[in-house]
C-alpha cells in the first residue's frame, strides 16, 4: 500500500495548481500542472513495471 500512498501524496501536491489554473486562470500554474502530470505519468509507468515484475516472479494461484 506504500505505492498507493505515494500516488495520493503526489496528487495532493498538485491541488493548488489545479485550483489556480482552472478557477483563477493562472497560466503559470498551468505550466506547473503540465509538469506535475508528467511526473504522475512517470510514477504510473514505474508502478506498472513493478506490478508486471512481481506478477512474473510469483507463482500463479488459481482463481477463486
Amino acid at each position: 500500500m506504500n505505492r498507493y500512498k505515494e500516488l495520493q501524496d503526489l496528487l495532493a501536491s498538485f491541488e493548488k495548481d489545479f485550483e489556480k489554473f482552472y478557477e483563477k486562470g493562472n497560466k503559470s500554474a498551468g505550466t506547473r500542472l503540465r509538469k506535475a502530470m508528467n511526473e504522475l505519468k512517470r510514477k504510473a509507468q514505474e508502478i506498472r513495471k513493478e506490478v508486471q515484475e512481481i506478477k512474473a516472479t510469483e507463482p500463479s494461484t488459481p482463481a477463486a
